[in-house]
């Protein structure tokens, strides 16, 4: 990928499940270093893009490109260099939070000092030793924040990544996830008042389609509502 290649590239993008079109003619980019963010109401594709995009599905039609990689063919080049948080937390429920995270810097080959920084960074060393079944769902959400970004990945794929947090919780995943982390950031939100101000560019979905593609500056909270209208 070179420093002019956009992070993200789709160009006629779509994706199906049976007969059901869940992605249709969906294109854009996004530079590097900067924020999208998905709004639309439950069914409108967001989580299959997010998806499509961490290599998790593949395009049915259309380009996308990935890091400066075509996708499906080249995944294994990119998966490595993105963080995806996603509905499920991908912990093992039967394994300590810390056990989890020790496993992931495996995969990736994070130093293992790196576990303990994101624990203390998610306020979860107090419970890092109790197994996930036995945590709230706040408490697991905030050990998915610390595995997504446990290899410090280069573009962040976050699917409604403040769900089932507290303020305080928000406050502590914010420097990690959040705009100022510096990441590329792909997210999904129904939120509005609180994810358009961490926008760059902002896209509405509604059907499977392209019904707001748009910098932030140009995008009221009025044109988000119509979406779920």
């Amino acid at each position: 990928m070179s420093t002019t290649d956009p992070a993200v590239a789709l160009h006629g993008a779509g994706r199906r499940y049976g007969e059901r079109a869940a992605l249709r003619n969906v294109s854009l980019e996004l530079a590097a270093g900067r924020t999208l963010v998905v709004f639309g109401p439950n069914g409108a594709g967001k989580t299959t893009l997010l998806r499509m995009l961490a290599t998790l599905l593949r395009p049915h039609a259309g380009e996308v490109r990935v890091l400066g990689h075509e996708l499906p063919d080249d995944g294994y080049a990119v998966r490595g260099r993105i963080g995806f948080l996603g509905h499920e937390p991908l912990l093992y429920r039967e394994l300590t939070g810390r056990e989890n995270l020790r496993f992931h810097a495996r995969l990736h080959r994070a130093a293992p000092a790196r576990v303990d920084e994101l624990l203390d960074a998610v306020g979860m060393r107090a419970r890092a030793d109790d197994p996930v079944a036995e945590l709230s769902r706040g408490m697991v959400q905030r050990l998915a924040v610390a595995r997504a970004v446990l290899h410090e990945p280069e573009l962040l794929l976050l699917d409604e990544p403040l769900a089932n947090l507290d303020p305080a919780a928000v406050a502590q995943v914010d420097p990690l996830i959040g705009r100022a982390s510096g990441h590329t950031r792909v997210l999904t939100s129904h939120d509005s008042a609180g994810a358009l101000p961490s926008a760059d560019v902002v896209l509405g979905l509604k059907g499977g389609r392209v019904a707001l593609l748009a910098g932030a500056a140009d995008v009221s909270a009025e044109q988000i509502a119509q979406l779920y209208a």
